[in-house]
């Protein structure tokens, strides 16, 4: 399904997507407005159908995925209070640290297997000033991020998701859903949008990873905190004028780029169990949920693995000195799929 000129298998992310000529053909007739003062209409629409399809009152379109978490954090705390994720979440590890540049916020962060947090533990990092002497910032929020990224694209059960927003609102916290891949999470459980998203608060989603849009995220939630984060998008510098043309990708992506994240997923899980069984690579295969391979390389550096994998056109990315991960979108055929294994047999030995 690749639409433009390269003879490289990328790999290293699926925001390497790049629009469809369908996708660019519907860019170009979008009907725009001025979206700073509210009147673009593709914009709004899109809004509208995101709000919609996640059974919340309303969304705000946002330029990326980092944005959106940043405003969702700071209209649901206020400086000096206390965020939980992950310890390997992506508000965390790489989002620059905006929880406490931004929002003024501290972090209390919990382990769990695959990227996926208990909710004991959650429970347990918990803090509240108030019989503490004062020692204890305030606990105003919970992150959550499914898919999880750094557990290999896998997903929390939706039992988990439950109980996560319950421990939050009984101690008087807010969820908050970083769901950048939400529909790859939606079609991996099979379990409807609204539904996995009923009991958070605000949900972050975004259209340029898997669904191929070329730029923007939204964040959803009630009236009431989408119009305070509006505020901070404008102060954050997030307010786009003519953006309808970027918003009519996005609607283009969430009816037509949903339902084919399955083959993603069928053609990530066939090449980590193939790579799995070659000298010198280590797959958990039970992490492979959803469109991405964690590739534990256990006789060189990843490095190297990088290196060597590039001189056979094939592009994956290094997350730390023996692991490379190699994530499946839109643009990568089964005979993409097919010249990865033959260059990791190549440089197995």
């Amino acid at each position: 399904m690749r639409h433009y000129p390269s003879d490289r298998v990328d790999l290293r992310s699926d925001t390497v997507t790049q629009p469809t000529p369908k996708m660019r053909e519907i860019m170009s007739s979008a009907i725009v407005g001025d979206d700073v003062l509210g009147d673009d209409q593709t914009v709004n629409e899109l809004q509208e159908y995101v709000a919609k399809i996640l059974g919340k009152d309303a969304a705000l379109f946002v330029p990326s995925g980092t944005m959106s978490n940043a405003i969702a954090i700071k209209s649901q705390t206020k400086p000096g209070d206390e965020i939980v994720t992950h310890k390997k979440s992506h508000i965390y590890l790489y989002e620059g640290g905006g929880y406490a540049s931004l929002a003024g916020c501290s972090v209390s962060l919990v382990d769990g297997d695959k990227g996926i947090m208990d909710p004991n533990d959650v429970k347990s990092a918990i803090r509240k000033s108030e019989g503490s002497h004062s020692h204890f910032p305030n606990c105003s929020l919970i992150c959550v991020e499914n898919t999880a990224n750094m557990g290999g694209g896998s997903l929390y059960p939706l039992e988990v998701l439950d109980s996560i927003c319950k421990i939050a609102h009984e101690n008087n916290c807010r969820a908050h859903l970083d769901g950048a891949r939400l529909f790859n999470a939606v079609i991996a459980s099979d379990i409807k949008p609204d539904r996995m998203v009923q009991n958070f608060d605000t949900i972050s989603i975004c259209l340029s990873k898997g669904l191929g849009a070329p730029v923007g995220s939204l964040l959803v939630g009630d009236s009431e905190t989408i119009a305070e984060a509006h505020r901070w998008r404008k102060i954050f510098g997030g307010g786009m004028r003519q953006a309808g043309i970027l918003a009519a990708a996005g609607l283009y992506a969430l009816k037509n780029n949903v339902e084919r994240l399955h083959e993603d997923h069928t053609k990530a899980y066939n090449l980590a169990e193939s790579i799995n069984s070659m000298n010198g690579f280590e797959v958990d295969i039970s992490s492979v949920q959803s469109n991405m391979a964690y590739i534990t390389c256990n006789n060189k550096p990843a490095s190297i693995i990088v290196s060597e994998l590039g001189n056979f056109g094939i592009d994956v990315l290094s997350i730390n000195d023996d692991v490379v991960r190699a994530v499946v979108h839109l643009h990568i055929t089964d005979e993409d799929i097919s010249r990865t294994i033959d260059a990791f047999r190549k440089i197995s030995n």
